[in-house]
């Protein structure tokens, strides 16, 4: 029978300091250790079944990508084969069908982006995020042009990450700004950081000691939104506006706060309707010894 305790003990000097006894006590700390013990299988428990779920979602997610291929091909060549001889309405129908197949295809590639954060994951190193954004405004220079959108930028930092994720970060943060605008007013992006003061140091507790912080910040002069839908728009397959009005999936700002955290970060925003939006998004300049696990 064994009963785990806790001690601690202090050594009583005479006048000329030398040790004359000791002075201590035990406690049994069997509560304490029963809690810790439930707490390491929840989470093992909850890491297990985090991994099951991503597994589950690439799996699913690669799965579905040939029978939509298929889907794909078969209405291209039904639209080429037949041409002329259908209606309008066969013709809407097709579209529609089309439509809904290219919708199909980038949830998948969004689920499979989002499936692959932790379970494909490239090893940290260091990232000049201002050659980042270079790669990001290139990628999306056809959608600059064609919203009339500026992007402003201002210097950004090296930090310590994965340059596909910082990728992936920039890019929806940039997306949103050039895509929810109003329509009277063309979009203007601007991107900038700056270096958090020393309190601000071991964010959350995560972080090496000392380790500095920045906060990049995506502001635009879009359509906004209610800060109390803050916690619903970062996450999975959330909008606030419908298809038709914008676009997309409902998933970039979930993907972005995954990988912010995976790199052991945090990542909110502020916002007024009809007074655009500012991301900000806080990162350490190094990474955590231990990789930080998110569920």
């Amino acid at each position: 029978w064994q009963v785990p305790v806790g001690y601690n003990a202090t050594v009583l000097l005479d006048l000329y300091g030398r040790p004359i006894g000791v002075v201590g006590n035990v406690r049994n700390i069997t509560e304490r250790k029963q809690a810790e013990e439930v707490l390491r299988r929840q989470t093992e428990e909850l890491q297990r079944s985090n991994a099951e779920l991503e597994q589950f979602a690439y799996v699913a997610s690669h799965d579905l990508r040939e029978p939509l291929r298929k889907i794909q091909a078969f209405s291209d060549r039904l639209q080429l084969t037949m041409g002329s001889k259908i209606d309008e309405r066969e013709r809407d129908y097709l579209e529609r069908m089309r439509g809904a197949a290219e919708r199909m295809q980038t949830l998948i590639n969004d689920l499979l982006a989002f499936s692959r954060i932790t379970t494909r994951a490239q090893p940290f190193v260091q990232v000049d995020l201002n050659q980042v954004m270079r790669e990001v405004l290139s990628d999306l220079e056809v959608s600059v042009e064609q919203t009339g959108g500026r992007v402003e930028v201002g210097n950004l930092p090296t930090i310590e990450a994965e340059p596909t994720q910082m990728r992936q970060v920039l890019q929806n943060l940039l997306s949103n700004g050039l895509k929810f605008h109003r329509p009277e007013e063309p979009p203007l992006v601007r991107i900038y950081s700056s270096l958090l003061p020393a309190p601000s140091l071991n964010l959350d507790g995560r972080g090496a000691l000392g380790n500095e912080f920045y906060q990049i910040l995506v502001q635009d002069n879009g359509i906004g939104f209610e800060e109390q839908y803050l916690d619903r728009i970062f996450t999975l397959f959330q909008r606030l506006h419908g298809r038709e009005d914008y676009e997309g999936t409902g998933m970039g700002l979930a993907l972005c706060r995954k990988i912010v955290e995976r790199h052991a970060g945090h990542i909110t925003a502020k916002s007024k309707p009809g007074k655009g939006s500012t991301f900000i998004v806080t990162l350490p300049s190094r990474q955590p010894a231990v990789e930080v696990q998110v569920a």
